[in-house]
């Protein structure tokens, strides 16, 4: 009973980081059941399976809001279908002890991605354009079988990919990558399903995973906006480099003074970036509040010439002067 309360709390915390920064759901439950011994195929099968609730409560949220975008959703879900059911085929197929390193790499380089990430200033403008499907064909096929190799991913390469293209308001882009994970998470499931069986899902876990998600899923809505996810995001990175370094450190045999070095040398790149992300934050912060205390934009000297034209009584007609019908 502990121990699904514990992995309830973990879904919660995941789902709480999820809904912030729109990504690393995936990635923090894996990493977190990795750390508690569960077998690296049975953790990303029992994540997705889990997710499938998640996303799709929280793709209904993102539709109600408008924040979603169905022409990319029906690019890349698709795509992202194909490469998640490939992933979980691979992952199916690979031993335990030779998947463990593989998925901790993937873990460990998202989560340095991330790191790097949010240790920059987090673009938020927009160039007008769509997105082409030969363009969003292979980033859902990538990102589909990165997400269910490592456990987690999609939204850590999807999400930045098109957030960094300029064509897509943000919070169109996060609500459109969590509709069309409901599609990848039941595609991976389907695959672990036909690789593993029935017995490589953790029913207890899922369930914990689950429950734990839906409480959180309205929380984070109000987490965003007491954290910034610039520090979340930074945070975030750190713990996921740090628990899965532990993983690829045991597999190399790495032991003695080295490990210690490699440990510190980690928490200093860590460190460094959360710094990197207050300066940032900081930086950013008074353009936020000059453009929101900004006034309106002054109406267009036609619009604004017809408004006074329209706006002027009209002249009074001269006594004795016909009035033209």
């Amino acid at each position: 009973m502990r121990k699904l309360l514990v992995l309830a709390l973990v879904g919660l915390v995941a789902q709480l980081i999820d809904g912030s920064l729109g990504m690393a759901y995936g990635l923090t439950s894996s990493t977190l059941l990795l750390v508690a011994g569960v077998a690296p195929a049975a953790a990303s099968a029992s994540v997705h399976l889990a997710e499938i609730g998640t996303t799709l409560a929280a793709g209904v949220a993102h539709w109600r809001f408008g924040n979603v975008d169905w022409r990319v959703v029906t690019r890349i879900a698709l795509p992202g279908a194909i490469g998640a059911f490939a992933g979980a085929t691979v992952l199916s197929s690979i031993s335990t002890e030779a998947a463990a390193p593989w998925m901790a790499g993937i873990l460990f380089t998202l989560g340095a991605y991330l790191l790097v990430r949010f240790a920059r200033p987090l673009r938020t403008d927009r160039v007008g354009g769509r997105l082409r499907g030969r363009f969003l064909g292979p980033l859902g096929l990538v990102a589909g079988f990165v997400d269910a190799t490592g456990g987690g991913g999609w939204g850590p390469v999807a999400t930045p990919a098109l957030l960094v293209s300029g064509r897509m308001e943000p919070r169109k882009v996060i609500g459109s990558v969590d509709t069309a994970e409901f599609v990848v998470a039941g595609a991976a499931s389907i695959g672990f399903l036909i690789g593993l069986g029935s017995e490589g899902f953790l029913l207890p876990t899922v369930a914990a995973l689950l429950i734990g998600g839906l409480i959180a899923a309205p929380l984070a809505a109000w987490l965003v906006r007491i954290v910034p996810a610039q520090l979340l995001g930074a945070a975030v990175g750190g713990v996921i480099v740090l628990t899965n370094a532990r993983t690829l450190l045991r597999s190399a045999d790495l032991g003695g003074p080295a490990r210690p070095a490699v440990y510190a040398l980690l928490a200093a790149g860590w460190l460094a970036a959360l710094v990197l992300a207050v300066r940032a934050l900081r930086r950013t912060r008074p353009a936020r509040v000059e453009a929101a205390d900004a006034p309106p934009a002054p109406a267009a000297p036609a619009l604004a010439g017809v408004a006074a034209a329209s706006a002027a009584p009209a002249e009074p007609t001269p006594r004795g002067t016909p009035n033209p019908r």
